[in-house]
């Protein structure tokens, strides 16, 4: 027996333990670099916008892929989910609220002159609604972080089949999607803006509600029959190729609406079901 195998061996785990922070690290420089792209956006080089959307859209899959990836080679660690949480913040929080705000309010150019404090107030109403997704962002976090089995008001199937909220990956992807639609060109009307800052706000809204969002964690990628879903991720991945902006917007707003949709399918059962037996009809039935 080789007597450095248990040496090489421990080296081997450290090594494994890097793989996921490394899909965590390039989380982080994707949202570096949608910030940065943010920043040099103007009324004729909004194309940086698009950039930025588009970085934001792959740190979503880096961020799938390294808790995927941690829980398949059982390397998951404290450090490592902190520093996934730092990163989602950065990524999936600042970027996104920089990008809601700049496409949506700060490069729309006001109409008239008239307007022109009018569009002072609506780009005053852009950065309570990004800030506010912001804030959200980071509570849906720190709900994660410190919650061990959370259950959502509209109650599914028991187990990690579903977030309790949408997940700010998810959020940040709705934002990115919508951008990356109108191929980053900024808005050019009021109530455009208006209807840009209600759908920041509903966003963040979902992201701290307590309703459920599909998690796709009970996707086994080791089945004994794999094929299937492997034909399903290589057609959804070449539709994103060719068809990117219409793809990923209907995507977003579907996952967006789904937790929408559960909830109001919940609420009418609970309406239409018979009501509960009173205290004196249950005491007399036991």
């Amino acid at each position: 027996m080789d007597p450095l195998l248990p040496q090489r061996r421990r080296r081997l785990s450290k090594g494994m333990y890097i793989i996921p922070s490394l899909f965590t690290t390039a989380n982080m420089a994707l949202g570096y670099y949608a910030i940065l792209e943010v920043m040099h956006a103007t009324l004729t080089d909004f194309w940086h916008l698009d950039n930025a959307a588009i970085a934001i859209g792959f740190a979503v899959l880096f961020d799938g892929l390294d808790g995927r990836i941690a829980r398949m080679t059982g390397t998951t660690s404290d450090f490592g989910r902190e520093l996934d949480s730092l990163a989602d913040a950065i990524t999936f929080g600042v970027a996104p609220a920089m990008l809601a705000w700049t496409w949506g309010f700060h490069l729309m150019p006001p109409v008239l002159l008239t307007q022109g404090q009018w569009h002072i107030k609506l780009t005053q109403l852009g950065a309570i609604a990004s800030f506010l997704f912001l804030i959200a962002g980071a509570s849906r976090l720190a709900r994660f972080n410190i919650t061990s089995n959370p259950q959502p008001s509209n109650p599914g199937r028991p187990g990690k089949k579903y977030f309790v909220g949408m997940p700010i990956p998810a959020g940040a992807g709705v934002i990115a999607a919508v951008v990356h639609f109108a191929a980053g060109e900024p808005l050019e009307s009021s109530y455009t803006a208006l209807a840009w800052s209600a759908m920041v706000t509903t966003v963040g809204y979902l992201m701290v509600s307590t309703w459920r969002f599909y998690s796709f964690k009970d996707i086994d990628f080791r089945s004994r029959h794999p094929y299937r879903l492997i034909v399903l991720l290589a057609a959804l991945f070449a539709l994103i190729f060719f068809f990117s902006r219409r793809v990923l917007f209907a995507i977003a707003l579907l996952y967006m609406i789904s937790g929408v949709f559960w909830r109001l399918q919940w609420i009418f059962r609970r309406r239409s079901g018979p009501p509960p037996p009173s205290y004196k009809e249950a005491s007399q039935t036991s």
